[in-house]
This record gives C-alpha cells, structure tokens and sequence, in this order.
C-alpha cells in the first residue's frame, strides 16, 4: 500500500522526479520526516512560480511531516544561473535581510504555524556560508565535484550553448547549494530536497554530498515545471509577475488571475492549487459543465489559501458586480493620480500606455477603434479623448478593457 503523502504527490501532479521513491516510501510510512525547499530572496515576495513548492510544503504538513525553508541570504548574494539568460543584479546585504522579513510573512499566511511538530523551521543560509573559510571548503567540499561532470548540468549547458557569459561566481552555486543540504541534513536531520525540475542537477549534487562525506542516504525530489497550456511561464500576465504579497498584487487580481485560468489548464490547476480531494476535482470535472464555475471555483479557493475567505468572497462579489451588475466594483486594482494632472487633463492613450493597461498607444489606438475599451461601462469612441474632472464620480473612474480587465482610477 502506498504512502499516503507520496500517494497524493502523485495523484495531485506534484511529483516529476525522485531519486529513489520506494525507499523515501518506506522512509514516510515508518516516521516523520524533515524535507527543505530553498528561495532565493532577489524581490521582497515570491510570485505564483514558487506556490506549487509551497503547496508541496502545506501538503508534507497534512501527512504530519515537518517543512524547512531556506531563504537564501547567502546564494542570493551570489545567484541562480538555472534558467537564467544572464547574470542577476548583485543585491547588498541589508536589501537581502529586508526581503526575508517580507517572504516569511507569505509563508506563515499560507502554512500552518500552529502545530508544534509541523510547523516550519526557517534558515538561512548565510548563517554558514558566510563563515566558510575558502581553502578549507575548497579542500573539504570542492575536491567531491568534478569540472566534467558540472558542465553537464542544465544550468551551465544551456548557458555555454547560447553563447551567454556564466561567471566564476554563478558556477560555484551548485557546490554551494549542495553544501546547504549537507548542512541541513547535519542540524537538522532533513533527509530531503524538494525543488523545480530545473534544480534536478543542483540536488542530486546534494545527494551525493552527504553520501561522500558522512556516508548517509538523503532523497532529492522534484515537481513539475508548469507553463500554461498557450505555453506561457506559470506567473506571467501582460502587467507581469503575479506576486503573493498583496502589497504589490491585489486580493482581487489575484482571484481575478485564477478567474481567467485556460479552459484546458482548469483540472491540473484545481489538483496544483486548491485543497479540493482529487477524486472530488475528477468527479466536479467530468459532472459540471459550465467551464466557468469551476474557474470561480478554483479562483476562490486558491485565494483563500492565500488570503484567506474573506478576501475570496469580497473579490468574487466585485466580480459579479463589476461584470453583470454593471457596477463600479470597490476592489478593483487601482490607478492613482494627481487632483492636478486632472485638471489639466490627461491624454486617454498616454494613460493606457504609461500604466501598462493596454502595451503600447497604437494598441490602445486599435481598441479604442475597435470599441473595446469603456470608461464607467460606456464604450469609448474617441482616440483622442482627454480624461478630465468630469469622467470621475465621486473622485473615481472606471476602465475597462475587454470583458476581464477592469481598473480602477482614483484622485488623490
């Protein structure tokens, strides 16, 4: 009989590779297990790329196993070359601390802080790789990796092969991350490393880290890398990242992202990113034939488990109000202006332009032509139509481009 927590990492999607799943098996039918994912820490929140680690992390929790998350203090110094074209901007210390304090808010919103055995361990890597003397760790750590057998990896590969410049610092992350897994496997008896398939080649190197020097077995697991079925990268939207701090990503954008899921992605995301049971998503499926409340569905429930019910309710109420009952709708992603600039009157295509609602002023120019666009649900005829004091109702506008996107524009 399978695990119950490797059982529902499969049936959910979660599970891509693993180096020796039996084994791990056995390991989580006998006892409680400590695994880790690692986040770097280059903006003050993780976007919705990561949630599917971290919904990993609040499933090992259910199964009464134990997560540790490790923001990188000391790699995000340096950087991850896996999937990147060039080197990321070198951040200082002190910004680094600060998006630390920011990200662990967004876990402790999201995992259960509360149960003494599971709740989730934070480290950060700084704490030991700071302090590492660079001789001793190039003799004690270095000698266990092989120039040939680095080249190989993704990370590097693909780098070398588009011609795009690795530097010497980039290159060492691998060992580092590997060092942070013996680390973790040494304090804090974590047998295993979760991470994207793209960090297959970093986490194997873990694996045989620990085997080299303390001669132990630890696991190394990775998810699936999710592109949305148009092919787009997970997280992606015309205004870009969809970040899980509500500071920079509204409650009500946020419900409105899963809202307009593709039809074809709708099933994978329900068992990806709602606690919904996998025979009752397969069951809701293949009986609801209305493509969009399951979108509702799903846009309420993985909103609720970031932001909570309450929020998912009030963004679905804007939503109906904003879409049949022709409303303004009070928690719309807002658009601050000047009393001033008002006044003098603001060039409708600028405006577009300037606050990416539409990408460029020959494509506002094309929708306007085209009737796609309304200000307070009237549809907007005139390229060359000034926003003025007028248009507002009570120091607020509404902008609504297409059937999805609304926007709220308010004086200040």
């Amino acid at each position: 009989m399978k695990n119950n927590f490797v059982n529902d990492l499969q049936t959910r999607g979660y599970l891509n590779q693993c180096t020796d799943l039996v084994k791990l098996e056995e390991m989580c039918s006998k006892r409680a297990i400590s695994a880790y994912i690692g986040f770097d820490c280059t903006a003050s929140s993780l976007h919705v790329g990561s949630l599917l680690q971290i919904m990993i992390l609040k499933l090992m929790q259910k199964h009464g196993h134990r997560p540790i998350i490790l923001l990188g203090g000391g790699t995000t110094l340096i950087g991850d070359p896996s999937g990147k074209d060039s080197t990321r901007k070198l951040l200082k210390e002190k910004e680094i601390k600060k998006n630390i304090q920011s990200i662990k808010k967004i876990f402790n919103k999201i995992l259960n802080t509360t149960n003494k055995t599971t709740k989730p361990i934070f480290v950060d890597n700084a704490a030991w790789l700071t302090k590492l003397k660079y001789i001793k760790f190039l003799r004690d750590v270095g000698s266990h990796f092989t120039i040939n057998k680095m080249l190989t990896f993704d990370s590097v590969k693909l780098r070398l092969e588009r011609e795009q410049s690795l530097s010497y610092m980039e290159f060492n992350y691998m060992i580092l991350q590997a060092y942070d897994f013996y680390q973790l496997f040494k304090k804090n008896n974590c047998i295993l490393q979760i991470g994207g398939s793209d960090q297959w080649g970093n986490i194997i190197n873990g694996v045989d880290l620990i085997r080299r020097l303390i001669r132990k077995e630890a696991f190394g697991l990775t998810s699936p890398l999710i592109t949305s079925a148009s092919g787009t990268k997970m997280g992606k939207t015309e205004k870009g990242a969809v970040w899980l701090n509500e500071k920079l990503f509204s409650p009500y954008e946020y419900w409105q992202f899963w809202r307009n899921t593709d039809d074809r992605d709708v099933k994978k995301f329900l068992k990806f990113f709602t606690e919904i049971k996998t025979e009752k998503i397969n069951e809701l499926c293949n009986t609801e034939k209305n493509i969009n409340k399951l979108k509702i569905l799903l846009a309420n429930e993985a909103t609720k488990i970031l932001h909570g019910e309450a929020a998912a309710k009030k963004a679905e109420r804007t939503a109906k109000d904003t879409f049949e009952g022709k409303g303004i709708g009070s928690n719309l992603p807002e658009i601050r202006v000047k009393s001033e600039e008002v006044v003098k009157g603001i060039n409708l295509l600028d405006f577009l332009s300037n606050n990416k609602i539409i990408s460029s002023k020959s494509e506002a120019r094309r929708v306007i032509i085209n009737k796609g666009l309304k200000i307070n649900n009237l549809v907007v005829n005139d390229i060359f139509k000034t926003i003025k004091q007028s248009d507002f109702k009570e120091k607020i506008l509404k902008i609504s481009f297409g059937k999805k996107k609304h926007y709220l524009i308010k004086i200040i």
